[in-house]
Order: structure tokens, then C-alpha cells, then sequence
């Protein structure tokens, strides 16, 4: 009788155990859903690594193709750097008239366009996980499709998403056809049945 007890004390310890490690692996799926206004805006927003094209119109020497630093900044001929982290294409076109303005160019027309996004990044349950070049408009399925699509044991309902632009850097759970920006990681999460 005492060998009895004994064998069942210890199955009911191992399914315990093995119930408990379970549960553990879907502690990432119980992540609260993004917050509304966490999504960025339509607009894209600059940042470093991004690649620029800065054309004054009549002056060849002044326009070219630039890197935004580590420190946000675009260093242009003659004015020195200009800030452009977490600026739109259009402003830094104003910022960079308005300074040729001031003794460099009579009436600066100036245009700025986006040669190369800042990346993204996939983890998880898709067939190629990684680094990927960001592209306007993009989604978090379209990216899903960037990265070979879903394995067979991805959970396909809903992504983890941690947002490049959320200074806490929390994972939420979002839907696949939420906004998927720079510097983002989405993770794809695991189905157990």
C-alpha cells in the first residue's frame, strides 16, 4: 500500500510539474493589448540609420545624399548639422531652407526624400526571422509575408508587438493588421495545440 501512494505522489508531482512548465511558456501570450494611441502616426518619422536625399534646387553643390547620425542629426554643407530625429521629411525641408535663408541661399527651395528606412525585426514562429527593410505602409501580416509567412505552429490570431518608439519598450498583443513602423519587433507567437 505505502509503494502505491508512493508512485502516485510522484506521478501527481511530475504532472505538476510538467502542467506548471507549461503554463510558463504562454506567459508571453497573456500580453495586454496595445494601447490606442501607441500606434505611431501615418506620417514617417526620421531617425538614425535612416538614408536621405536633400536636393536645393540651382545648387548642385548643396544637395546630396546623407545619413542621419546616432545623434539624430544630418550634417549638410556650409549650415552644419540639422536635427532630424523624429521629424517628418517635411519639416526638415523647411528646418534646412530657413537656415540656408539666413546668408547662404536667396530664397532656398528645398526637397527631401527617404532613400533607406531603418529596419524592422521578426521573431518567432515565421520562416525566416530577422532584419528587414521597412516599407511605407506596411503591416504586421505584410511583414509576416516578408519573412517566408508562418511556420506550422504559429499562432496566426494576433502578434507581440514592441514598438521602436515606446520609451518603456512594453510588449503588447495587437492584431495582424496592425501598423508595423521602424525599429519595431514583432514576435510571432507559438501554438501549443
Amino acid at each position: 500500500m505505502n509503494r502505491r501512494k508512493l508512485f502516485r505522489v510522484l506521478g501527481m508531482s511530475v504532472i505538476g510539474a510538467a502542467v506548471g512548465a507549461g503554463m510558463s511558456g504562454c506567459a508571453g501570450i497573456d500580453a495586454p493589448m496595445e494601447p490606442e494611441g501607441l500606434a505611431m502616426s501615418t506620417d514617417y518619422r526620421l531617425g538614425p540609420g535612416d538614408a536621405v536625399r536633400v536636393i536645393v534646387f540651382g545648387e548642385d553643390q548643396l544637395s546630396g545624399e546623407f545619413r542621419v547620425d546616432g545623434a539624430g542629426q544630418v550634417a549638410m554643407p556650409l549650415i552644419g548639422e540639422v536635427p532630424a530625429r523624429d521629424r517628418t521629411t517635411r519639416a526638415l525641408e523647411q528646418d534646412i531652407s530657413k537656415r540656408l535663408s539666413q546668408g547662404y541661399v536667396k530664397d532656398a527651395k528645398v526637397s527631401v526624400e527617404v532613400l533607406n528606412h531603418r529596419p524592422f525585426f521578426i521573431l518567432g514562429e515565421v520562416r525566416n526571422p530577422g532584419q528587414y527593410q521597412y516599407v511605407n505602409g506596411m503591416t504586421a501580416l505584410s511583414a509576416i509575408a516578408m519573412a517566408g509567412g508562418f511556420t506550422y505552429r504559429a499562432k496566426e490570431d494576433f502578434i507581440l508587438i514592441t514598438r521602436g518608439s515606446d520609451p518603456k519598450k512594453g510588449t503588447y498583443k495587437a492584431p495582424i493588421t496592425t501598423r508595423v513602423m521602424p525599429d519595431d519587433v514583432v514576435r510571432i507567437a507559438e501554438r501549443y495545440f
